[in-house]
């Protein structure tokens, strides 16, 4: 059973997360030739104040 993790800065739309379960799931299906069924996706949204580039977080560029 393939998992995927996606961590992403917040604020996408329900719309946008849906899409990306949606793809993530078809692909990984597809490439790892498994059933739709048997792939997980985990979505996790991180504040921008949690994530840093180059010592900096996003919330200060």
């Amino acid at each position: 059973m393939p998992m995927i993790r996606a961590e992403f800065i917040s604020g996408k739309t329900e719309a946008q997360k849906r899409e990306l379960v949606e793809a993530l799931t078809r692909e990984t299906a597809r490439v790892l030739e498994v059933r739709k069924e048997s792939v997980w996706v985990v979505l996790q949204e991180v504040e921008p104040e949690n994530w840093a580039v180059a010592g900096t977080p996003l919330s200060d560029r």
